[in-house]
């Protein structure tokens, strides 16, 4: 069951980020953004298919200047919508988007101003708790996205006391093996499950965890649902497969999408889901929350609990904030 689209609005990011490959300006600002045509057609069919979810991302989505259209039209059609930004451009675009996004993240990689500056490349900690601030005015309640490295996880003590303060939930994100960044370490894992038990506002995927401890994907028993569970659309209105990490084949979207879906080369990347030799040992985020989504596996029901216990406080402080604003 198709759930997810992975929506690259843009390549082009205003950051330059250690661990991510469009920190690499040279190869992406010249890229264009996705069109709104594109867009609101891909949408309108992917609608078709039942897809339920929506990321708009990027690179920087909001250097897309269409990205409230994007977020609203995909609304339109009952899709949840999620937007991650560094926050450099939230305020141009706060009002416009103010009730388009059910799941607005701020990425913050450090509670120290100067280490997450470093790690950025660029001035934009304040701007974080600026967009926080904006936000909620507007009857917002967004989230903080940490993306925890080896390098950082010492932090997350301070990072939750951060998420606390503000009253927001703090999103543990562990680093992935892809980009030349190595995986987690077993120390690392030890301490930041140990540190999340029992911890209020703050939400990490045990599934996720579960995973990097057994060595990540197997492709002999793959866990893998990256092609039937999810369609990624590039800016250049193509299709992506088997998933844009270790993409291998792009296929230009100029017919209908389901028969595209339909086709003998997309099942055949459907069928391999997991099982090509770069899968090994995959522990990429992105594909996997989708992979979890039902209890079919060891690992999607080591992420039930913290998956309802996210659901639960968005529930609740989304009602909070918006009895507070109204």
């Amino acid at each position: 069951m198709l759930l997810l689209c992975n929506y690259y609005v843009t390549y082009r990011c205003n950051a330059y980020c250690e661990f991510c490959h469009f920190a690499d300006h040279g190869e992406f600002k010249n890229t264009p953004h996705a069109s709104i045509e594109d867009f609101r057609s891909n949408i309108s069919q992917l609608a078709k298919q039942n897809v339920r979810f929506i990321d708009l991302t990027g690179g920087e989505p909001l250097l897309n200047p269409h990205i409230h259209e994007m977020a609203e039209y995909a609304q339109s059609f009952k899709m949840r919508t999620s937007i991650t930004t560094n926050g450099l451009l939230y305020r141009k675009y706060a009002e416009k988007l103010a009730g388009k996004v059910n799941l607005l993240h701020f990425s913050l990689d450090s509670p120290d101003r100067e280490e997450h500056d470093r790690i950025r490349k660029v001035k934009c900690f304040d701007k974080i708790f600026e967009s926080v601030e904006i936000a909620k005015s507007l009857g917002e309640y967004p989230d903080l996205l940490f993306t925890v490295t080896n390098e950082t996880y010492l932090k997350l003590p301070r990072m939750h006391d951060i998420a606390m303060k503000h009253d927001l939930v703090l999103l543990v994100n562990p680093v992935f093996s892809y980009f030349g960044n190595p995986g987690l370490t077993t120390e690392a894992i030890d301490y930041i499950e140990k540190f999340v038990n029992g911890k209020p506002n703050i939400y990490l995927n045990q599934g996720f965890m579960k995973l990097r401890r057994d060595g990540g994907n197997n492709i002999e028993n793959p866990s893998c649902k990256a092609v039937s569970r999810v369609i990624v659309i590039s800016p250049y209105n193509e299709i992506i497969l088997p998933c844009y990490h270790f993409e291998n084949k792009r296929i230009k979207i100029d017919k209908p999408i389901s028969e595209i879906r339909n086709s003998s080369e997309y099942k055949y990347y459907e069928k391999m889901e997991g099982r090509f030799d770069f899968c090994e040992g995959c522990t990429v985020n992105c594909y996997f929350e989708p992979s979890f989504a039902f209890p079919t596996n060891r690992y999607a029901v080591s992420s039930i609990s913290s998956k309802f216990k996210y659901s639960y406080y968005k529930l609740i402080k989304q009602k909070l904030m918006k009895k507070k604003v109204g």
